[in-house]
């Protein structure tokens, strides 16, 4: 009999998540301010110590293998969130949203990305249980995106949020002025709302891009909705904290988009393996199997996405520290 994570333990695993995101909601509205590097630390420490300590449950609940699939998931979409904070900076400074408010904006932008991945993940596991061929599609995408995220940047999304942006403001009365973390304001009497209103609408837009590309990745780890699902949350668990911990350094990491681009397309690999080993289309070795197309293991995905991120991380720290020297060499130059 295949293991199983018991039920009681999702319900239960659900229900503590969220009242832990409930509980940081509420911390950051009821406490607007900017967050000192040792506190966004602390938080990103103990989230990261979640997410081990549920994996550790897992293991000991249900079995290794599940804890494997979320480990790897969950290192997946951390990563991809930490690309998604990197458009949100930019949101942020072309809107100039204050920093002590940020936290707020920021809390939003979260919960929408929590329900749009909700959404696509009841979407993906049922394609996939009735369509075994949605494989394919979903590991061509990922090397699609891949091969966009390595080359192209992020002039696609800017562009969608132009338009949405452009959209907002021909319908709503909008002000060109913040009035605290308010989404509406009075001005000569009359209703509005604040660019806060924009920001959220720029960050919906982000999220749902991202969605689009990390649903497809997490399900070349695991089938498992619950699973899909947990790891989504605690990626974007401590994101808050993340993006005022790492700061500017986000656009430092100029490698951080290739090691990336590198886990969308090593999972796009595997999932057209994984189509292969299983197929079902006519068209394709006769609607047969494809028996010598290797099944990759979660084991081997763990390592290649910590591989990934780490060398990237580390080019990019590396580039960073010759960067600053040369350029205190050239002002002792001159």
């Amino acid at each position: 009999m295949q293991p199983q994570i018991p039920l009681w333990f999702e319900i239960g695993s659900l229900a503590v998540m969220s009242l832990i995101i409930l509980a940081d909601l509420v911390l950051a509205y009821k406490r607007p301010h900017i967050p000192l590097p040792k506190e966004c630390a602390l938080w990103v420490g103990f989230y990261v110590a979640l997410a081990l300590g549920f994996a550790g449950l897992l293991f000991w609940f249900a079995d290794l293998e599940f804890a494997g699939q979320f480990v790897a998931g969950w290192l997946t979409e951390y990563s991809l969130s930490i690309d998604n904070l990197f458009v949100f900076l930019i949101i942020m400074s072309q809107f100039k949203v204050p920093r002590k408010f940020q936290q707020e904006v920021l809390m939003v932008g979260i919960i929408i990305a929590l329900i749009l991945r909700a959404i696509f993940i009841i979407i993906g596991a049922q394609l996939i249980e009735n369509f075994s061929w949605v494989f394919y599609i979903f590991g061509a995408f990922l090397l699609y995106t891949a091969w966009k995220q390595a080359f192209t940047g992020y002039e696609d999304e800017e562009q969608t949020e132009g338009a949405i942006i452009r959209f907002i403001r021909k319908r709503f009365s909008v002000t060109d002025k913040f009035d605290g973390g308010k989404l509406r304001t009075t001005v000569a009497g009359k209703r509005m709302f604040t660019p806060i209103l924009v920001v959220i609408v720029a960050l919906g837009a982000t999220d749902l891009i991202f969605a689009l590309d990390s649903i497809p990745a997490i399900f070349g780890i695991t089938q498992n909705p619950f699973l899909v699902f947990a790891a989504n949350v605690f990626a974007l668990m401590g994101l808050r904290q993340l993006y005022f911990l790492l700061g500017d350094l986000i656009e430092k990491l100029v490698y951080l988009h290739y090691g990336i681009a590198f886990i969308l397309g090593f999972i796009g690999v595997k999932l057209v393996l994984h189509a292969m080993h299983t197929n079902e289309l006519p068209f394709i070795n006769g609607g047969h199997p494809i028996e010598w197309a290797p099944e990759i293991s979660t084991w081997v995905s763990l390592g290649v996405i910590v591989a990934a991120m780490l060398v990237a991380t580390v080019a990019s720290l590396i580039k960073l520290g010759r960067d600053k020297k040369l350029d205190s060499e050239k002002r002792v130059a001159t």
